[in-house]
């Protein structure tokens, strides 16, 4: 199991370990021309994390702790502004821009709380996938059934093996539909999508403006409570577990649970019967409004639209420098009228408000995070038909909450011998908190020993 922010952050008070030792350790395994680490980070910051930890560890000896990450490594999205690097959000496209001028104001927040930044962390293009594939800078590989070489989930993929592979303590990424719960999901992490108003997006490269949120992908539920706080720029604070006796949760069964594989249909049912077994109320319920998501994005969406807005004038004269599988996304935005898009506006606002009203009996919906496992990069990269296929699969129920504009945890549920799979909590906008202490309880009802 790996070891939990807090863990990392008892070993310093205790002084069995420092800050530039993990530093040390991380940088040594982002490097090491026998891991991962090349396909991980397109930039490593050595020489600013071996900085930033010796300044931890002398505040630390003066009796100074900025907050409990302070001195700890971790990995950042490559589409989030550092001052002096170019972000390039996974691209090559981007490699005449330049320098960002100052950081994203949650990079900005990090280093305020003391974090050891370790780098950049590799992403899908433009963040516009769920996969992970990067035909620029090479995939990771998900930590399970390395030999094969299975996809990490994207968009977050770097920042996912990052936390895996021991590089960084958490990382950080962004969520658009899924890009933090998905790897987590299937890399067998904890990972948060915040109602996406509280995190700013300032410096930060955008896929989407209406559905982009900025989310940790860490060790444990209260890491990600810890580093949600930080980047909301609020006062650190982990909830108590909820009390899952009595807990409602309601499973949709429209869209949600279609197409799963016999291991997420087995995982997903066991991890039903331990909440039910701990005195949760658990209920199928059909969310009509589901089955409507499909058409209401049929041309695309908000993600094709906005994109399209953003990319228009690199595709003009650098469109052969992006990954195929992202332009021709991208450029379906081009056909999407003004009229079209003030219509998926409202389309969504009815939507949104549907969903609500038909959840409000509940204190959080359940359903897998993707309902497959972790595919083979060999596979996808090789066909189309299978890219697109388990894109659309893996998109599918984490989407469902970004257009709901909501807040979602993933939750590894899986024994610790089998292939990851992630049970996704999720509720309304601003319902953060309460979607955490539910995650806390369930975590605490999966880890502890079975009978």
């Amino acid at each position: 199991m790996l070891p939990t922010l807090n863990d990392l952050s008892a070993s310093l008070l205790s002084g069995s370990t420092t800050a530039a030792a993990l530093a040390n350790n991380a940088i040594t395994r982002a490097t090491d021309p026998f891991g991962e680490g090349e396909r991980v980070f397109v930039e490593v910051y050595a020489e600013q994390a071996r900085a930033s930890a010796a300044a931890a560890d002398t505040l630390r000896a003066a009796g100074l702790r900025r907050s409990p990450i302070d001195g700890l490594p971790i990995s950042i999205k490559d589409l989030f502004d550092y001052k002096g690097s170019i972000t390039k959000g996974g691209s090559v496209a981007l490699d005449d821009a330049a320098p960002a001028t100052a950081n994203a104001v949650v990079v900005d927040r990090l280093l305020a709380a003391g974090a050891v930044i370790v780098g950049r962390t590799n992403m899908t293009e433009f963040a516009y996938s769920g996969l992970g594939i990067n035909p620029h800078y090479g995939t990771p590989r998900n930590p399970w059934d390395r030999a094969t070489g299975r996809i990490p989930g994207g968009s977050s993929s770097g920042a996912a093996i990052s936390v895996t592979d021991g590089m960084a303590a958490a990382g950080i990424g962004s969520d658009t539909g899924g890009s933090v719960r998905i790897p987590s999901a299937l890399c067998g992490l904890t990972g948060f999508k915040p109602t996406a108003r509280r995190v700013s997006m300032q410096g930060v490269q955008p896929l989407s403006a209406s559905l982009d949120s900025i989310g940790p992908l860490a060790p444990s539920v209260a890491c990600c409570a810890v580093l949600d706080a930080i980047l909301a720029g609020e006062p650190i604070h982990v909830p108590q577990p909820a009390a899952l006796r009595g807990l409602r949760l309601a499973v949709p069964t429209t869209v949600a649970l279609d197409g799963m594989d016999d291991t997420v249909a087995a995982v997903f049912s066991d991890t039903i019967e331990k909440l039910r077994a701990a005195g949760a109320h658990v209920d199928e319920i059909a969310i009509p409004a589901f089955a409507k998501l499909a058409t209401i994005n049929a041309a695309g969406g908000f993600t094709a639209s906005e994109a399209w807005a953003f990319h228009r004038k690199l595709i003009g004269t650098s469109a052969d420098r992006y990954d195929p599988r992202v332009v021709s996304r991208i450029k379906r935005g081009e056909a999407i009228s003004a009229a079209d898009y003030i219509d998926l506006l409202a389309a969504r606002q009815a939507w949104v408000a549907e969903v609500c009203a038909t959840i409000a009996p509940f204190d959080a919906l359940i359903m897998p995070t993707v309902p497959i496992v972790a595919p083979s990069i060999e596979v996808l990269s090789a066909a189309d038909d299978a890219y697109y296929a388990a894109n659309g699969a893996i998109l599918r129920n984490p989407t469902l909450i970004n257009f709901l504009d909501g807040c979602s945890l993933s939750v590894p549920c899986h024994a610790e011998d089998e292939a990851p799979v992630g049970m996704m909590i999720s509720a309304c906008a601003g319902a953060d908190q309460r979607v955490l202490a539910i995650g806390l309880a369930v975590e605490d009802l999966l880890r502890a020993p079975q009978r």
